[in-house]
């Protein structure tokens, strides 16, 4: 008897044991994701966040929980760059997402390559948003640089949806005037009437549509037709004659998945955006899909445009970027000669 233990110390071991074992399966079932995103993209992915959980939950077991952090899409960028450990960007633009390469080697240089349509689950394009019975009159992008329209638009040194209207302007004035020269003074005179420039789409759109400034909004097509849903005020939506296909992108922030054990579920969550009930909340919310099936479903809530492309007309947002936005570049001399 004097080798045999205590009952209480043998059993302490197992119970060790045991309750390691429960905090281990509760630690996987248990998973939360950070998706870093652009500023109007809130009711998008509260809608698509439901959804997947949904399907995690039945393919898994685990319960997911989500938190999404909103705002200009450079400025997003800067931040995961700077230590945000977002799980998924998912920006306005690629030229925001390759400095995620650029700037640390979060991703890979070839990230667009992972996700079929170069990583971009849907589209969208810019639109003019004017107060109900459109005023004053605006019909096309030269009505915005006539003499007493106050135009509403964030700033492209911060903001995508921004990049993609400054570019949108410049090819349409590139067009009809005739070259470069002319369309750098048109935008200049364009940002002569734009009395306040927000950081990113959402603040421009509550300027506009909650303080009650501006004639008219230079916006995401799917922000416009949120404007009445969300702030309860009558708008009208106007296409221009020629607009740009505005291509967000999404991807896994490889450095922070792999250092969180997350990369699995964020693979899977940027997967479902391409599935029929991915694409379907796409278009539910405004944006144009790009599976054939559920561009059948909303042909008519999204009117053919004449839609320029960044490669075609830009030479892609490398190019686009040192042109345009980079320090010194076409928009800063713009705004100091304003």
């Amino acid at each position: 008897m004097k080798n045999q233990r205590p009952f209480s110390r043998l059993i302490s071991p197992l119970i060790a044991a045991a309750l390691l074992g429960l905090s281990g399966l509760a630690a996987q079932a248990q998973v939360s994701l950070l998706n870093v995103s652009y500023d109007p993209t809130r009711e998008l992915y509260v809608e698509f966040n439901q959804a997947f959980a949904k399907h995690w939950k039945a393919k898994t077991g685990q319960d997911l929980s989500f938190k999404q952090s909103h705002g200009g899409s450079g400025k997003q960028a800067r931040s995961i760059i700077d230590g945000l450990d977002a799980d998924v960007a998912t920006l306005a633009l690629a030229g925001d997402t390759d400095a995620l390469h650029d700037n640390g080697k979060l991703i890979p240089k070839d990230w667009q390559k992972r996700l079929p349509h170069n990583s971009s689950p849907y589209t969208s394009t810019i639109v003019l948003v004017v107060r109900e019975g459109n005023p004053k009159g605006i019909k096309d992008w030269d009505d915005l640089v006539k003499p007493g329209i106050k135009v509403i638009t964030p700033n492209p040194k911060t903001s995508g949806g921004a990049r993609w209207s400054y570019l949108a302007a410049w090819e349409f004035a590139k067009r009809k005037l005739g070259g470069d020269v002319k369309a750098k003074d048109f935008v200049a005179a364009l940002y002569k009437n734009v009395p306040v420039l927000d950081t990113g789409a959402r603040g421009s759109t509550i300027t506009f549509a909650q303080r009650n400034q501006g004639d008219v909004l230079i916006a995401w097509e799917n922000e416009a037709y949120l404007l009445e849903k969300e702030f309860s005020a009558k708008f009208d939506v106007v296409y221009p004659s020629l607009s740009i296909l505005a291509e967000p992108a999404v991807t896994v922030v490889d450095k922070n998945v792999d250092k969180k054990g997350t990369r699995a579920v964020a693979q899977a969550y940027l997967e479902y955006l391409y599935t029929d009930e991915g694409q379907n909340i796409a278009g539910k919310n405004f944006y144009r899909p790009i599976s054939p099936k559920a561009q059948a479903k909303y042909a008519k809530q999204f009117p053919k445009l004449n839609l320029v492309t960044i490669d075609q007309a830009f030479g892609g947002w490398t190019k686009a970027g040192k042109d345009h936005f980079a320090d010194g570049a076409s928009f800063d001399q713009i705004y100091s000669a304003r």
